[in-house]
């Protein structure tokens, strides 16, 4: 089991895929959820699949498909989404430095498919690689992940007609525990911080995330959250 979870220093596209290959795995239940969730609240085959190739946000397709169902007006559903998918800017611009000798096109490509969970893929990565990464690598985790959130919602939705209730599935729970797996690699490998330093970070973003759900909406408090999380990140690992 153990070498089945451990990364390599390799940054192949083969090394890729396998990295991701967990992750991707655990896409299956949430994207599946989506599509079930999309022909039960009324969408078609196509509009739902559309959703999940052109979107590719979890977050944000299922906020979509509510606001939807509620008939808010276009207006509302785009500035929730880029709302929603803001933090996802930050997150290229922490991958972007390591891709500093890769086109300009190709960097596009990596952050158009860059996901949450690639991302902090990518981050444990760097433990184990002298803190490098490549196009080849990231760019086979990127497609993977996407493939896989591809033919998971086509099979969610091709079964959403049978399924009534999705809710009572609890297919919902399997984002938490994908970032509970991640969260637990990142702790383990991380040879720099080290999981005091760690463990003090995760408590900061846990206190902010809640103190801000007080004052704001819980799109605007996992902005801020990611902010001051990773401003505290960057004093702890810089003086201390």
């Amino acid at each position: 089991m153990e070498r089945m979870i451990l990364m390599t220093s390799e940054l192949t596209g083969k090394a890729g895929i396998k990295d991701a290959l967990p992750t991707a795995l655990g896409y299956i239940s949430i994207a599946i959820a989506f599509g079930i969730l999309g022909r039960t609240s009324g969408l078609d085959l196509l509009s739902v699949m559309l959703l999940s190739i052109f979107t590719y946000t979890g977050s944000a397709q299922f906020v979509i498909i509510s606001m939807l169902a509620t008939h808010s007006n276009i207006w509302s559903i785009v500035i929730s989404t880029l709302l929603i998918s803001s933090r996802m800017s930050l997150m290229s611009l922490t991958v972007a430095p390591y891709f500093n000798q890769t086109s300009l096109s190709r960097n596009l490509w990596l952050g158009s498919l860059l996901t949450d969970e690639t991302f902090a893929l990518s981050m444990n990565k760097l433990n184990y690689t002298e803190h490098k990464l490549s196009f080849s690598w990231l760019n086979a985790a990127n497609l993977l992940a996407y493939l896989v959130w591809a033919a998971a919602t086509l099979t969610g939705g091709l079964v959403g007609q049978l399924i009534k209730d999705p809710e009572q599935l609890g297919l919902s729970f399997a984002l938490v525990a994908m970032f509970i797996g991640l969260m637990y690699l990142q702790l383990i490998s991380d040879r720099l911080m080290g999981i005091t330093r760690q463990l003090i970070i995760i408590l900061v973003v846990a206190i902010s995330f809640y103190f801000c759900l007080i004052y704001f909406s819980a799109n605007i408090a996992l902005l801020l959250t990611v902010i001051i999380g990773s401003s505290i990140g960057v004093v702890i690992e810089r003086w201390y």
